[in-house]
């Protein structure tokens, strides 16, 4: 099969692509791994700022789907010490800035703007390469093959399609995280639902460990727990075991406030450990016809609340890109990068020069002077 528009993966930055193509009258084919819409979780809340994602949603025409998803009030923070005293509590100011929603509802508000059967599940890659003149084969586990005329990559931190253009690799940046959940937290963990508050909430020694969580639909409180430590350590850890794993991470808190170890040692599912890797700051590669790449697959940086609002924006900015050049896929291609790189860059950057062991009035700061930094 040929088709003119393949994209690989249908995570945020892939749907959005394929939703402004569309909006354009631009034919594009997905192929996602996963068996399913359902085939797992789509992790928890994303606040979608206004400099970014939001420009992605108003560029695919969703802005009324989106403002149906999101959660009110959940723009409010809050930065406790070990201690569980409160030492920055800032409401939400209903500004819309960066208003927060649940990532797997905005997956599916994109697939639902899309025509039925423009995402194929189960097609796992199993190996892409080129055939001259801007085309490329793609390979599927299940035997099948496509070949394109464009191929973008949208398929993650360990993208199948960015050998073709860069030989660089994700590196593990020494922090994971460890996420768990607490149901009807109201009811069920009043303590922990107390110290959270009404939307996020970040408890922290810098530079060494930190608490983090959001109050989700229905009373859950989805918490990740930020450790510095080698890969190794985590590998030991016996998840098979959930009440020994949750007492083996909670060791690590041992002197803190009860409410916010309870984040932990309460949790009502089995913890997911989430090792996070990066590939280089000003990560680029030299025009290859045919190809490129947007979201992690791009420009992996460690989770700063930019990550899913940076995909969204690569679809939107490819997607208009290719809308403005009918005809030459190049000159948009080019365009989408020579903007692409600079942007994502910046944000590399400014998350490298975070210092490795901030103070605590250091982080209070990053909070407070901007709401654009949450």
């Amino acid at each position: 099969m040929t088709t003119d528009v393949t994209i690989i993966g249908a995570g945020l930055g892939g749907l959005t692509l394929a939703r402004v193509l569309h909006v354009h009258g631009i034919p594009v084919t997905v192929h996602e791994a996963e068996a399913s819409p359902t085939a797992r979780t789509q992790g928890g809340m994303l606040d979608i700022h206004d400099y970014n994602g939001q420009l992605a949603v108003r560029a695919a025409g969703l802005t009324d789907e989106f403002r149906g998803i999101i959660l009110e009030g959940r723009q409010a923070m809050r930065v406790l010490d070990r201690d569980g005293n409160v030492l920055l509590d800032q409401g939400d100011d209903g500004t819309g800035g960066r208003p927060e929603v649940q990532r797997g509802e905005l997956r599916q508000m994109l697939l639902d703007s899309l025509p039925a059967g423009t995402v194929r599940w189960g097609r796992k890659v199993s190996g892409v390469r080129g055939l001259g003149g801007g085309r490329h084969e793609v390979a599927f586990a299940d035997g099948g093959t496509v070949t394109t005329r464009l191929l973008v990559g949208a398929d993650g931190a360990w993208s199948r399609v960015r050998p073709l253009l860069s030989g660089a690799e994700p590196e593990y940046t020494g922090t994971s995280f460890v996420e768990t959940c607490l149901f009807d937290a109201d009811t069920r963990h009043p303590a922990a639902a107390k110290a959270v508050g009404g939307g996020s909430m970040f408890a922290l020694e810098p530079g060494e460990r930190q608490i983090g969580a959001h109050r989700e639909k229905g009373g859950t409180l989805h918490t990740y727990v930020m450790l510095t430590k080698p890969q190794d350590w985590f590998d030991g850890i016996d998840l098979t075991d959930p009440a020994g794993a949750v007492a083996r991470i909670a060791q690590e808190f041992a002197g803190w406030a009860p409410e916010l170890t309870a984040l932990i040692t309460e949790s009502d599912t089995v913890p997911v450990v989430r090792p996070h890797h990066t590939l280089p700051v000003g990560h680029r590669w030299d025009r290859v016809p045919g190809v490129t790449l947007v979201g992690d697959a791009a420009h992996l940086i460690p989770p700063n609340g930019e990550g899913a609002n940076l995909a969204m924006l690569d679809g939107a900015s490819l997607g208009e890109a290719l809308a403005a050049h009918p005809g030459d896929t190049e000159a948009a291609l080019t365009a989408y990068e020579e903007a692409m790189f600079p942007r994502s860059a910046a944000v590399a950057e400014a998350e490298a020069e975070t210092p490795d062991n901030p103070t605590l009035d250091d982080v209070i700061g990053f909070f407070a002077r901007d709401e654009q930094a949450i």
